[in-house]
C-alpha cells in the first residue's frame, strides 16, 4: 500500500478546504492509497481537547516517517511554518516532495513591463517570494505544481501509481 502525507495550514477555512480538496483528488486517483491528513487526526487535533506539543510531533514525525511521498501546500503570504518544518524533515528521506503552489501572481512572468517596474523599484515587485532553502529542499526530489491536476499528473510522472481516468461512457 503506498502511503503519503499531506501538508498543509489547518486552522482556517480555507486551508481546510483547500486540504480537503486534495485529499480527495489524490485518494481518487491514487489507488488504495492510505494518505495522511494532519486536520483529520483528531488524537491531536481536536481543538476542544488537548495534545502538547510533544504528542503534534511524535504523530506527525510518525506519519512522515511511514509516508512514501509528500504533498506540501506551499500558498499563503509565506510558506506555513508547520509545512516548512515537514518538507525539512521529510527531506531527509530522500522520498518525492509534491509542492501546490497556486498563487495567481506567478503569471505574467514574461510581462516586461512586470520585470522592468521591479528592475527600477524594488518595492514593485508583481510577484511572490517563496523560501529558496524549502524550494531547493522540494525541487531535490520532487517538483512543483501550480494546480491540482498538475500535481496528479507530477505524481504519474514519478513513478506513482495513478488511477486511469474512465474516458469510456456506459
Amino acid at each position: 500500500m503506498t502511503k503519503g502525507y499531506l501538508a498543509n495550514g489547518l486552522f482556517g477555512l480555507g486551508d481546510r478546504l483547500v486540504n480537503e480538496l486534495v485529499a480527495k483528488a489524490v485518494r481518487e486517483a491514487v489507488p488504495g492509497v492510505d494518505l495522511y491528513v494532519p486536520q483529520e487526526n483528531m488524537a491531536i487535533n481536536d481543538k476542544s481537547s488537548y495534545a502538547n506539543s510533544l504528542a503534534i510531533a511524535g504523530a506527525d514525525i510518525e506519519a512522515l516517517k511511514a509516508s512514501d511521498f509528500l504533498i506540501a501546500v506551499i500558498d499563503g503570504v509565506e510558506i506555513d511554518s508547520g509545512v516548512a518544518a515537514e518538507i525539512g524533515a521529510f527531506s531527509m528521506l530522500d522520498l518525492p516532495i509534491f509542492a501546490l503552489y497556486s498563487d495567481t501572481r506567478q503569471q505574467g512572468r514574461d510581462n516586461s513591463k512586470k520585470i522592468d517596474a521591479l528592475i527600477a523599484d524594488g518595492t514593485e515587485n508583481q510577484f511572490v517570494y517563496r523560501n529558496l532553502f524549502v524550494i531547493g529542499l522540494i525541487k531535490q526530489n520532487g517538483m512543483i505544481a501550480t494546480s491540482i491536476e498538475e500535481l496528479i499528473e507530477g505524481m504519474r510522472d514519478s513513478g506513482i501509481a495513478i488511477k486511469e481516468k474512465n474516458t469510456t461512457n456506459n
